[in-house]
């Protein structure tokens, strides 16, 4: 074979290596994304990695490995975070801009595992930065909470929300130590996997792999049978108005709008209902930012006429003549009034006329809040939705709210929508003595496509990680009520006008997980920093012979 022979024999063996890795690449995004709901299939989760792996234990640049990262989890993405630009007929421009723009950035974040296994493979081998991977996968999931550009939809703990038995385990170890099972069960299977294929061997590799997926199913089949009496409970109404989002916030039909939720909630309250949930942003007015007197009146006497409480998303404000008095969040009308301006809950108690609230703390970036905003005020003025709600404050305190009703009293952690998808934020509430968590939401945005029914199983895992009973009221859908061991007792359909009454059971137990939530994500950074470091390390000592 000559020089030009050989060169043309070499590129077309490259070319079929580069479509064989895009073809694995392809399958493995495929899997990772049929594994999350509302798919069903979730037991592909346990070997979606596997072709990802064989393609990278292959390369050997860093520039070579991210590529082929970034396109398998492109292709998972991208089937299932499609919703997130809304695709509605009344949907706003700049959201679908976002949206879009999220779907390109989302797979940016896998880049930081696969750059980390770069660094350990150089730095202590193959076999010992794919041992590392799972902890690497996990710091990912981390930093993407703690970002002002954060959306940690996609992560691996919250696809098995289907897979009941294995994920009771949540209550020891959180969605995070989840992740990190799920990936070492993928590292081990494809280890075994390598050397059947190398020596025709069955490795111990597929045994402890097994081991890790059999022992939270058994520790999951225990918890669950386990007899646990319901000792405290609390009757919840749940209101699903179901309005047009983007129609409510146009002005003009607030008192039909009232009307309609105050005739829900009577039904419930024929129904034994104690407590009464409205969904987010229930009434699309600062409720009580002054100018709407009656209407908290009305809610006010039906409140006492019942003796019902009412839980309700709603607006508010806080405004402020004094500019000295301002905090340094806060916006400027065009008469020169400064305020704030919060996605709240609110309170509404029998006989009482104050009315606590607790602002969303953990805002949508670009859907709720500007990324860097407080840096770059202008991206302020640029980037606004066309409903006007591109710009919350941030809420200042993890309130849990105390119930009362009749002799008894009960405490609540209010989250308004995209909170639920926080695990150590939660964990905060019930470490503050929440007994009950409520979610009020609008998943109405992103139509009947896989975000609304997404958002409600990643609840399943807030519940078994704190044991506690998990009651969402959204306002076209889904609401429901999940149990402490994730159990959906009751839901609605997607674009129904409705409500419904259920025991929803309270309870004061503190979970380990509950108690220790950042310890597998910190220990997993330590890690990833130490990774770091001893390549630095060596590269500085390359550099100095």
């Amino acid at each position: 074979m000559d020089n030009n022979e050989y060169t043309v024999k070499l590129k077309v063996d490259l070319k079929r290596e580069r479509r064989k890795d895009l073809f694995l690449a392809l399958i493995s995004g495929i899997m990772f994304a049929l594994a999350f709901p509302p798919l069903p299939f979730f037991p592909l989760l346990f070997a979606a990695l596997i072709p990802y792996f064989i393609i990278i234990e292959k390369r050997k640049s860093l520039a070579s490995i991210n590529r082929i990262t970034y396109f398998t989890f492109f292709i998972y993405t991208i089937i299932s975070g499609y919703w997130v630009g809304s695709w509605q007929p009344e949907a706003d421009v700049f959201l679908m801009i976002a949206g879009s723009a999220l779907l390109f950035f989302n797979p940016i974040l896998f880049l930081i595992p696969s750059s980390l296994y770069y660094f350990a493979f150089k730095s202590f081998g193959r076999k010992t930065a794919l041992l590392f991977f799972p902890l690497f996968w996990v710091t990912s999931e981390y930093l993407y909470s703690v970002t002002d550009i954060k959306f940690p939809w996609l992560t691996a703990g919250h696809s098995l929300s289907y897979f009941n038995s294995f994920i009771q385990i949540a209550d020891i170890i959180g969605s995070f130590g989840i992740g990190i099972v799920v990936v070492y069960i993928n590292v081990l299977f494809y280890l075994s996997y390598k050397k059947y294929i190398a020596e025709f061997k069955i490795s111990k590799c597929l045994y402890i792999g097994l081991l890790l997926l059999i022992v939270p199913i058994i520790y999951g089949v225990l918890r669950t049978n386990k007899s646990d009496s319901k000792d405290f409970t609390v009757i919840v109404g749940v209101v699903q108005p179901n309005f047009n989002p983007w129609q409510k916030w146009e002005a003009g039909n607030l008192s039909d709008q009232l009307e309609l939720y105050l005739s829900l909630s009577i039904n419930e309250i024929k129904n034994g209902a104690e407590v009464i949930i409205w969904p987010e942003t229930a009434l699309p007015v600062y409720l009580l930012g002054g100018g709407y007197e009656n209407i908290v009146q009305r809610i006010h006497s039906f409140c006492d006429t019942n003796n019902v409480s009412l839980l309700t998303g709603m607006p508010h404000a806080n405004f402020y003549f004094d500019s000295t008095k301002a905090p340094k969040d806060a916006k400027k009308t065009a008469s020169g009034t400064y305020y704030t301006s919060y996605n709240s809950i609110l309170l509404f108690q029998p006989g009482r006329k104050d009315v606590p609230m607790y602002g969303k703390m953990q805002l949508v970036p670009f859907g709720e809040k500007v990324p860097f905003v407080e840096d770059l005020p202008l991206l302020g003025d640029l980037i606004k939705w066309g409903v006007g709600i591109s710009s919350w404050n941030e809420g200042t305190e993890q309130k849990v709210f105390e119930i009362f009703h009749d002799n008894k009293s009960f405490k609540v952690a209010g989250l308004v929508c995209f909170e639920s998808i926080y695990p150590r934020f939660i964990s905060d509430f019930v470490n503050n003595g929440a007994e009950l968590i409520v979610v009020v939401t609008n998943d109405s945005w992103y139509g009947d496509s896989s975000g609304p029914y997404q958002h409600k199983e990643i609840s399943v895992l807030r519940a078994i990680e704190n044991r506690r009973t998990v009651v969402r009221s959204a306002n076209g859908g889904i609401s429901c009520v999940i149990d402490k061991f994730g159990n959906t007792l009751i839901e609605t359909e997607m674009y129904t006008r409705t409500s419904f009454t259920y025991e929803a059971e309270l309870n004061s137990e503190i979970t380990f997980y509950t108690k220790t939530a950042n310890i597998l994500p910190v220990l997993s950074l330590m890690v990833s920093l130490f990774v770091m470091f001893a390549f630095t390390i060596n590269k500085l000592k390359k550099k100095a012979k």
